[in-house]
């Protein structure tokens, strides 16, 4: 066979992601507060891209057609929106651009009445909820408290001037949310070339400031300022803050050799100590927490259970095809074309893409509401063992599609705000070999069981093996074990100090 170079014709199939696809994929993985700023970013971009809202009802009616412009007479059979346009019919195809404030969709679920009360409390008048309806933001009127170290700083101010100041903005800078320093006295000395008799004093001049108890370098000496303040710190008190740990251990009898106290002023020593704050400093400030934003409302209804998307928070935009017919006529160049037909391209497919996006998350949430049904109706107990692969087959899916789709949202439902995730959760043996119980399921048994314990009779281990077999759970010690100590639950050996403290500081 001669070498040398010639030309071959072969054909092959492979699978290749365009943009677009990959686009779609990682909107499937967004909740609704990501959709809206990734919308946000497209309608920056994009011209043809508008905002659905009342304002869009001067270009565009409920039927999707611009009655500012005059139809023309269309025949049954319709083309494809680019085809339209260049026939200079572009403004009659408009399958997915559907305005949201018609009267169809007033009143269309629970998201839409709370973003509707919200802005007509707001005097927003027929403004209906949507990507560009601004409801007022409650949280904004919340009075902002002021943080742990700006409380601090106001009291250094009054009490400390010049280079005491610097100091103390040195060490309220280094002191933690819970009031906790966290700041080395040597090295902060050193760092500002001032002796450390002056940064041991500024410490003890802000250790005085309000909550009592900030500033302290350890959890006994956090106590040890607050049994200041109330005037009970003596010697005995001292020597038991000392010993912490004998106390967490709940070595009684040792701790009152070491304080030399008896068990009635033990008992009142314990109880103090209960009346003091650990964490003074989690009394002021600090960043508010978040409110979690459901993506799906689950209602029961006469005909069983109703699952809708949460309108308020999810984006509803049109393509303005009027706007695009106006550029393209008046647009010559061929750099120009291109562009606006990439843009009507990408709004066309945005549209589509969020459109398939919300069917494929009310056919996944709807499958997993039909499999954990008995959750929904009796709660936890109830909840059964599923898979990503069992949902994704039912609906006839991927198993990474739903997975994809269960990322990053939440539902909520009578019973409360649950993640997509939650339902999905390991499966553990019955007892009587028929069917299986739910992990979470049997952490919630355990849960309850040791709560109603008798604190003269702490169950251990073995037993709690044996009350969960009797109702029909087949589990291992050591998986209860686990099981019990992923719910921050102690041993029963610290479970019965637990309530021997409880009791005596009662």
């Amino acid at each position: 066979m001669a070498l040398g170079p010639r030309l071959d014709l072969r054909q092959s199939q492979s699978l290749i992601m365009t943009p677009q696809l990959q686009q779609a994929i990682k909107l499937l993985t967004l909740s609704n507060l990501e959709i809206e700023a990734f919308v946000a970013g497209e309608l920056e971009k994009n011209p043809l891209l508008e905002s659905s809202g009342a304002e869009d009802d001067r270009f565009i009616s409920a039927d999707g057609v611009d009655r500012d412009v005059e139809q023309p007479t269309l025949s049954a059979d319709i083309g494809e929106a680019d085809t339209l346009i260049g026939q200079g019919l572009g403004e009659a195809d408009c399958p997915l651009d559907v305005d949201h404030s018609a009267e169809t969709f007033i009143d269309d679920g629970p998201g839409d009445r709370l973003a509707a009360q919200a802005v007509g409390s707001a005097g927003g008048g027929d403004i209906m909820p949507g990507y560009s309806g601004e409801a007022p933001d409650l949280d904004s009127f919340a009075k902002m408290e002021p943080g742990l170290q700006e409380h601090l700083m106001e009291q250094a101010g009054s009490h400390l001037s010049g280079m005491d100041i610097l100091i103390a903005t040195q060490l309220i800078g280094q002191i933690d949310e819970a009031g906790y320093l966290e700041a080395n006295l040597l090295e902060t000395a050193h760092g500002l070339s001032v002796p450390l008799y002056d940064v041991e004093r500024v410490l003890g001049v802000i250790q005085g400031f309000d909550p009592t108890g900030v500033g302290a370098r350890s959890l006994a000496e956090c106590l040890a300022l607050q049994a200041k303040e109330v005037d009970r710190y003596d010697p005995c008190m001292a020597k038991l803050l000392a010993n912490l740990d004998l106390l967490a251990r709940g070595a009684l009898p040792q701790l009152r050799r070491i304080c030399g106290v008896d068990e009635e002023d033990m008992t009142d020593m314990i109880r103090e100590l209960r009346g003091y704050d650990p964490k003074p400093g989690l009394r002021f400030g600090g960043e508010r927490a978040a409110p979690v934003t459901p993506d799906l409302f689950v209602n029961p209804t006469k005909e069983g259970w109703a699952i809708e998307v949460n309108a308020t928070t999810l984006p509803r935009i049109l393509i303005n095809r009027s706007y695009y017919v106006e550029l393209s006529s008046g647009t010559q160049g061929k750099a120009a074309k291109s562009w606006l037909a990439d843009c009507l391209a990408s709004a066309n497919w945005l549209v589509k893409a969020l459109d398939q996006r919300q069917k494929t998350i009310i056919k996944v949430a709807s499958e997993i509401v039909r499999q954990q049904e008995d959750f929904f109706h009796k709660g936890v107990a109830h909840l059964k063992p599923l898979t990503l692969k069992a949902v994704a087959e039912a609906i006839e899916m991927h198993e990474s599609t739903v997975s994809r789709v269960t990322s990053n949202k939440y539902l909520s439902c009578p019973r409360g705000l649950y993640e997509l995730k939650y339902f999905f959760t390991s499966g553990v043996a019955a007892a009587g070999g028929d069917g299986a119980v739910s992990a979470e399921a049997v952490k919630s048994h355990i849960k309850a069981l040791i709560s109603k314990e008798d604190p003269q009779a702490i169950l251990s281990d073995d037993t709690l093996v044996d009350l969960l077999r009797a109702k029909g759970m087949d589990l291992a010690r050591r998986t209860v074990a686990k099981y019990r100590e992923s719910m921050g639950i102690g041993s029963s050996v610290q479970r019965r100090r637990q309530k021997a403290l409880q009791g005596k500081a009662a």
